[in-house]
């Protein structure tokens, strides 16, 4: 283990530190160090230590001091554990990040700790660390992705409760809105809620022989009906109950539902490929159209892998779909995320190493001071390059762009940026660029032109979007922000024709919504404006939402306040 300890310590020489949401780097391998060497103590008596025990334990700047860390945290497990891992281990480092491989410790040493003092029992001059270390490693690393590729801040506060669980509901949120709210997947959808029905029944027929159900089977197969994925979840539910016995299920098996279609999709193909090795149908039934090894892992490497699709272009079509597959394609996908490939330098000029994703040339776009386009600056002449850095909120198509004589926002339609770098910006969320324009065509800033006609002019005045919401400082200083996974609804109207439905909303404490008070107003930064409040129910507010996610949203309780909403089709509701 010596050799190993030598080239993390290369490693870590060449490598980099990006731990500002967590506070000062120094102070987080400091404390890990505090809280080994408690363990130790507490592990194998007081001052008692392995023969090859570095004892650096102070020296927070030497060049090994990370190394040590990690190399003293496995020397120690080795005597708790001896050669076996627990469940959730990280272990060896993968990465030349020294930040990340000190997360990686301390998720490791809680592990022990709960050997060693119990399940969330620690001593009191325990020092702890960020919650979220306590997550597991795909967990962690979904976050990582989030606020590193898609620049997501997450709202999630270190002293909620359940704070993992809470964490991976706002990790769903901002997957949802950031990869899988596109035209594509809501196509597929009900191929795949069918699909999965279809191999519910060849398992059924396998087990309990052809066409004999349990009592109660819905044999819904309708690929139009608004229950089939609930009656799936129904049916499964009730062949997992006759096959194993009531309330036994297999490792791995997730027993809650989530809102969004495609979370729920997935949680359904995962626990029906559980049931089907349980019964030791291997190979599957003839038929079978689950063939995606992917469904068959962990929800959260399912996530973590599209997430690293969409921003690293990973690939993960050459690895074996045998029997470690999921192992193997979390092992991929996680050291992607620990290790993101560097930018390249494009076609555009830019110095090596810079991000040339987003450089793209204009098209005649007219070109603005405010994401609001009223101060119109003049047109941005064809061939003119530019690099964009944000766009507006909801569907608006405006961004901010800068060149060397100008930053300013412009409509994507009037340019050569593909729509999906596009999506792949950062939201003016909590920002407010510096907007200037020096270059010779610039001449306002004054009124856009008045159009004469169709064509360019006019469709960009058609989708003129809105300033962005009101300032929400003075209400994070006196309420406390959840996500829409705290949002409590009940679901009174549904308008099939529109795809709407009304609603009575309640903001509760946590995930469990057992905590919960009425939501008094609903600002929509997409309109500039209150979201109307259509009647009373039970003393409640009632609006009326399109089915699915609603961010850029400022939900506000008495104590409470949400960026953010999901309302789901009648599909899903049980």
């Amino acid at each position: 283990m010596r050799r190993i300890i030598v080239l993390l310590c290369a490693l870590l020489l060449t490598g980099t530190v990006s731990a500002q949401q967590f506070g000062n780097f120094n102070d987080l391998v400091f404390d890990t160090r505090a809280d080994l060497e408690l363990l130790a103590n507490g592990a194998l008596g007081e001052g008692a230590r392995p023969q090859t025990w570095t004892f650096n334990v102070n020296n927070v700047t030497s060049a090994t001091f990370v190394a040590d860390l990690w190399f003293d945290n496995e020397q120690l497990a080795d005597g708790i554990f001896g050669t076996e891992r627990p469940l959730f281990w990280i272990g060896a480092p993968v990465t030349s990040n020294a930040f990340i491989v000190a997360r990686n410790i301390r998720h490791d040493l809680e592990i022990t700790a709960d050997q060693v003092f119990g399940a969330n029992n620690r001593p009191s001059e325990w020092r702890g660390g960020p919650p979220l270390f306590r997550c597991d490693r795909a967990l962690m690393n979904q976050v990582e992705i989030l606020r590193n590729a898609f620049t997501i801040n997450f709202a999630t506060p270190d002293t909620a409760v359940n704070y993992c669980q809470t964490i991976n509901g706002e990790v769903q949120s901002q997957s949802l809105a950031q990869i899988y709210t596109n035209p594509e997947i809501e196509a597929a959808l009900p191929d795949l809620i069918l699909a999965l029905r279809g191999d519910l029944e060849r398992l059924a027929d396998e087990q309990l022989g052809l066409n004999a159900r349990p009592p109660g089977w819905l044999a819904n197969k309708d690929i139009t009906s608004p229950r089939l994925l609930s009656d799936n979840y129904l049916d499964l539910e009730t062949l997992a109950d006759t096959a194993l016995g009531a309330g036994i299920r297999p490792d791995g098996w997730q027993g809650v539902l989530p809102g969004a279609q495609i979370f729920a999709y997935r949680y359904l193909r995962l626990n029906l490929e559980l049931l089907a090795n349980a019964l030791d149908r291997i190979p599957r039934p003839r038929g079978w159209q689950g063939t995606n090894p992917l469904e068959s892992c962990d929800p959260g490497v399912q996530n973590l892998v599209s997430l690293a699709i969409v921003a690293y272009g990973l690939s993960i079509d050459a690895i074996p779909a045998d029997a470690a597959y999921c192992t193997t394609v979390a092992q991929v996908a996680n050291a992607i995320v620990e290790n993101p490939p560097q930018p390249e330098a494009g076609e555009g000029g830019g110095e090596a190493g810079e991000d040339d994703r987003f450089v793209a040339e204009a098209e005649y776009a007219f070109t603005y001071l405010d994401s609001a386009a009223t101060q119109y600056m003049g047109i941005m002449p064809s061939g003119t390059t530019f690099k964009a850095w944000y766009r507006n909120f909801g569907e608006s198509t405006m961004m901010f762009v800068s060149g060397d004589d100008f930053a300013v926002f412009i409509d994507r339609r009037w340019t050569t940026l593909d729509p999906d770098i596009f999506v792949r910006l950062p939201t003016l969320d909590g920002v407010k660029p510096l907007t200037f324009c020096d270059a010779t065509w610039c001449n306002g800033p004054g009124p856009t032109p008045t159009p004469t006609g169709g064509g360019a002019i006019q469709a960009l005045l058609n989708a003129e979007t809105p300033q962005a919401g009101p300032e929400i400082g003075e209400v994070q200083q006196n309420k406390t922000q959840v996500s829409w996974n705290n949002i409590r609804v009940t679901y009174l109207l549904d308008n099939a024709t529109t795809r709407t439905a009304q609603v009575a909303l309640e903001i509760c404490s946590d995930t469990t919504q057992s905590d919960c008070e009425p939501v008094l107003s609903i600002f929509d930064n997409a309109t500039g404006a209150e979201k109307p409040v259509i009647s009373q129910f039970n003393g409640l507010n009632v609006y009326e939402f399109a089915y699915g996610y609603t961010a850029n949203l400022l939900i506000e309780g008495a104590s409470r306040f949400s960026p953010d909403v999901w309302i789901s089709d009648p599909t899903i509701r049980g």
